[in-house]
């Protein structure tokens, strides 16, 4: 044996057992299956990037096959723009930069054509032109809150497939639904419109060249809106309409949207009226909220009426207590509802001494809990 060369056995060591051996081989299978979805759900690193900017890589597949990056240059300043990026960019934060404008050459150079997500809040802009994201013909998603955006022009974002728009909290007046069309309608679309100046959104015309927005989830809350906007023809699954300056809400208001399945009508700025069968055109509607209305007052059950699917119905803050006895009876697929303060009522279905009659209906109670003392209140049987 050479000199520095280790024997195939040690004669120093103790032999290997058997246990130790399928020990070892355990952990050393345990080993390479945590690698295994290390390769496959991906791994991040870092690469050069612009000074100041921040770029990771995110490694995906067997032998990081695929990467992407995601570029962070927010809270430079204005100077940063145009920054060149890598070609392989798929998210780039030009957050708080105070930047004023943003046009096409901006974002037609290397790297940005491909990008699916931008981020460009917390800006001072104050307009966008038609062309703006013209060259973006995969992104995604589009943050543009937090700026001074006083209008936004009809096909807006045509070129993009997008699924997320965020525009809240700038100072939008009137929107057209129109400016949401694209000519890639297959994915769902969801539209943050809150904490605007927004008075009226503008009707999707009929016949018009770019189909109906597939906007599926809007949220309009805390805008100017003194009546339910049109939106008839709109994929709604979800529509929160919250702090505004909501009136009379009548049979029609609601009219094409039998797909909305969550309506949040929370905190309206005057006291709202609700009209007998106000939600007569929402059979699929599993979730109403009309919580922090403290002077929505009853008018009638048949408010209700139409609500076939409703489970869950929230009055906490309203002035709708008590109960009326007949509320059960319009809502039969309701499981529960909040009332006053803090108090949760399920559905319970109580059954007699004897056995039910072929033919009868069984008898339906809400069971109430004060969730802040944690008591039991005796039900009511309605």
């Amino acid at each position: 044996m050479r000199q520095g060369e280790k024997p195939l056995l040690d004669p120093v060591s103790p032999p290997a057992t058997l246990p130790g051996l399928l020990e070892a081989a355990d952990v050393n299978k345990r080993i390479r299956i945590d690698w295994a979805w290390v390769l496959i759900l991906g791994a991040q690193t870092t690469r050069p990037c612009f000074p100041g900017c921040q770029c990771e890589v995110e490694t995906f597949g067997l032998f990081d096959s695929f990467s992407l990056t995601r570029v962070d240059c927010s809270g430079l300043g204005p100077h940063i723009v145009p920054v060149p990026i890598p070609l392989d960019t798929a998210h780039l934060d030009l957050s708080s930069n105070r930047l004023e404008t943003v046009n096409e050459s901006v974002l037609a150079g290397p790297g940005y054509t491909t990008l699916a997500g931008l981020d460009l809040s917390h800006n001072l802009l104050t307009s966008i032109s038609p062309t703006t994201f013209s060259r973006l013909r995969y992104l995604e998603s589009l943050d543009l809150s937090h700026n001074g955006l006083a209008a936004l022009p009809a096909n807006s974002f045509t070129s993009s497939p997008l699924s997320d728009v965020n525009l809240s909290h700038n100072r939008l007046r009137e929107v057209s639904v129109s400016a949401f069309a694209t000519h890639s309608q297959a994915r769902a679309l969801h539209v943050d419109l809150s904490h605007n100046l927004i008075h009226r959104l503008v009707p999707h015309p009929t016949g018009a060249a770019l189909p109906t927005p597939t906007i599926q989830s809007l949220n309009l809350t805390w805008n100017r809106l003194c009546t339910v906007p049109d939106l008839q023809g709109l994929p709604l699954r979800y529509l929160s309409l919250d702090g505004n300056p909501l009136g009379a809400i009548g049979p029609g208001a609601f009219a094409g949207l039998a797909g909305l399945t969550h309506l949040s009508l929370a905190s309206l700025q005057r006291v709202p009226q609700l009209a007998p069968y106000s939600f007569r055109q929402l059979p699929g509607l599993q979730v109403l909220d009309l919580s922090n209305n403290p002077k929505l007052k009853w008018a009638g059950t048949e408010v209700f009426s139409g609500l076939g699917s409703l489970q869950e119905l929230d009055l906490s803050g309203t002035g709708l207590v008590p109960l009326p006895e007949m509320l059960l009876l319009h809502l039969p697929a309701l499981q529960s509802i909040n009332v006053g303060q803090d108090v949760r009522c399920r559905r319970v279905v109580r059954e007699g001494a004897y056995p039910r009659q072929p033919g009868s209906s069984p008898k339906v109670a809400l069971h109430c809990v004060d969730t802040r003392e944690s008591a039991a209140r005796s039900p009511d049987i309605l």
